[in-house]
């Protein structure tokens, strides 16, 4: 049994540890067109493509991308910092190496043609990109049998980075639950998901560099007392849905939500983490190290046995979450699957053939002879949710999971309205906080919060 020691909450739900898995090895990595996400391997000749299939439109390095950016001859017109920022789809913010520029006005190819895959890799690798020397570590996060993450800086841009440090066990290759959140992480480019910045691969590691961001959502609650704003917590709320909503729209379910794998800045915003167990066929109950992955999250279905497949199965998560921003503690803390399963039926009622179709005939249900038990009334539990903060929080909490409302329509509740109608109009990649009336307010148990407490604006954050 291994033991994982972890100095920062960031760590808990950037490692991705599960017990048993299976071990495969690493599939080619490619790049993004995405202006935040770069895939270049250090040793080329097990190196990405360093852009998608679908730009090449072929696996061959020899053949240009018919997607390449193409910039007008202008005769010996100098290639600038801003041409190379469009042509390799880079950031404002990156930091082009001192020279290089000028090397590429003597060495490069013309600039008014495609970018062949291979000279998009060798540029990218130039620049900086798939390389350890491009990252400092500054602070050990936190340890675990497959991976150590640190808190980092990156060289190109001076922004701290999280570098999750995935150790290569020999012949065996990548843990499957890092190639598979790659796999996610690099398709998915949202304001409320962490963004997956760079891929370092070596012979003995694969080093995944994500935003580094302030805590998580289960340290924000504890740093407040457990006593959130209930505009904050509407806020907190309504972009686990955004984020939510974007992955469920693109088939992907996140199936381990929880507040360890909400990510906040200081600014405020959410930020989805953790795609490991995404897309898995069974949700483990053991960790990597061995240690027991909660269960306070999970709906019924899945604690007896459910292996259904559909975005619903993350809807009854939420609702519980939600429930602990408004009344400060979780809302099913069981210890054991019996012990979970008890404590959901105690307040929402033993389910029966009316509430549930089909849950007499499921062995695990009958194997517990539960007690049967009268429905509770949710505003008794969570007194500070006001009508419709009640009506959203039932409508997650359905025992069959079809009736569980869905990310998008869960954000067009009545609920979200004072938030105004802009919320649903801003394009995937811009915050919420861009608008002026979404602004978080001082948590009343936060003691050096300065949040404004009426909403006003106010230039420090509570971290």
């Amino acid at each position: 049994q291994f033991g994982m020691n972890l100095t920062n909450s960031f760590a808990a739900k950037v490692l991705t540890n599960k017990p048993n898995q299976k071990q495969y090895p690493l599939p080619p990595l490619r790049g993004q067109e995405n202006n935040i996400s770069y895939i270049v391997h250090e040793n080329l000749k097990m190196g990405s493509d360093g852009e998608s299939d679908q730009a090449s439109g072929t696996s061959s390095d020899e053949v240009q991308s018919p997607t390449g950016v193409c910039l007008r001859n202008r005769g010996n017109r100098r290639i600038s910092a801003e041409d190379l920022n469009k042509r390799l789809s880079l950031p404002a913010d990156i930091r082009i190496p001192d020279g290089y520029l000028e090397k590429l006005q003597l060495s490069s190819p013309p600039f008014d043609q495609p970018l062949s895959r291979r000279s998009r890799r060798a540029s990218l690798s130039e620049i900086g990109f798939g390389k350890l020397e491009t990252y400092i570590k500054l602070d050990k996060l936190g340890e675990g049998t497959y991976a150590t993450v640190f808190k980092g800086r990156s060289k190109l841009t001076d922004n701290l980075v999280a570098l999750k440090e995935i150790r290569l066990e020999h012949e065996e290759g990548a843990p499957c639950t890092a190639i598979r959140e790659v796999s996610l992480l690099k398709d998915l480019k949202h304001a409320n998901i962490v963004t997956l910045h760079d891929i370092v691969h070596t012979d003995k590691s694969l080093t995944l560099v994500f935003e580094y961001l302030d805590k998580d959502l289960k340290q924000y609650m504890d740093d407040c007392g457990n006593i959130l704003s209930m505009q904050n917590v509407k806020i907190f709320l309504f972009q686990i849905l955004r984020g939510l909503a974007y992955c469920h729209r693109r088939k992907v379910l996140h199936r381990d939500l929880k507040p360890q794998n909400l990510l906040i800045n200081d600014r405020g915003e959410l930020k989805l983490a953790d795609f490991g167990l995404a897309r898995a066929k069974s949700v483990p109950t053991k960790t990597y190290s061995n240690e027991v992955v909660t269960l306070w999250y999970r709906p019924p279905d899945v604690l007896l046995g459910s292996s259904e497949y559909s975005t619903q199965i993350d809807m009854w998560g939420v609702g519980c979450i939600f429930y602990e921003m408004a009344a400060g503690r979780p809302l099913f803390p069981g210890s054991t699957v019996e012990d979970e399963l008890h404590l959901i039926f105690r307040l929402l009622g033993t389910p029966s053939e009316e509430s549930w179709p089909g849950i007499s005939s499921i062995d695990e249900f009958k194997s517990y002879k539960f007690s049967k038990y009268k429905a509770q009334p949710l505003i008794n539990h969570a007194p500070r949710l006001d009508t419709d903060g009640i009506d959203l929080l039932m409508s997650f909490l359905k025992y069959e999971s079809k009736k569980r409302i869905a990310a998008d329509e869960a954000m067009r509740q009545p609920y979200f309205r004072s938030l105004g109608p802009r919320v649903h109009t801003l394009p995937e990649n811009i915050s919420i906080f861009t608008l002026k009336e979404v602004q978080l307010q001082r948590d009343p148990g936060y003691r050096n919060s300065s949040y404004p407490e009426s909403g006003e604006e106010d230039s420090e954050t509570a971290f």
